[in-house]
């Protein structure tokens, strides 16, 4: 999945795709993929082929979150998260600090 995803943000023109891996840090998913479209058209773009692909490859229909705006779309594609920002968007949430290696793991505090 995560290979699928990456070459189809790859053939779109996403910009600066980082893949976090959140294993031992959230149960949510295996990896979080963060890329960002030039604008809210490039990013609805990027986020419509993104799905159509996942689903046409047989791996069932991902949720979607964000589309009427396309300031930042989230697909949730199972063990995968990806995230399809704004460039100002993007760098306001900064989530690449948020989940850096340095975050303590789940279960971490008990």
């Amino acid at each position: 999945m995560l290979h699928l995803i990456l070459d189809v943000l790859d053939d779109n023109k996403a910009e600066e795709t980082v893949v976090i891996d959140l294993r031992g840090k959230s149960v949510m998913a295996d990896e979080m993929v963060i890329a960002t479209g030039r604008s809210n058209r490039h990013v609805g773009s990027i986020a419509d082929k993104l799905t159509e692909e996942i689903k046409a490859a047989g791996h069932g229909k991902c949720l979607v979150e964000g589309l009427p705006h396309c300031d930042w779309v989230l697909i949730d594609a199972g063990d995968v998260i990806v995230h399809v920002f704004r460039p100002e968007v993007r760098a306001f949430y900064n989530l690449e600090k948020m989940w850096s290696d340095g975050r303590p793991a789940e279960g971490a505090y008990s």
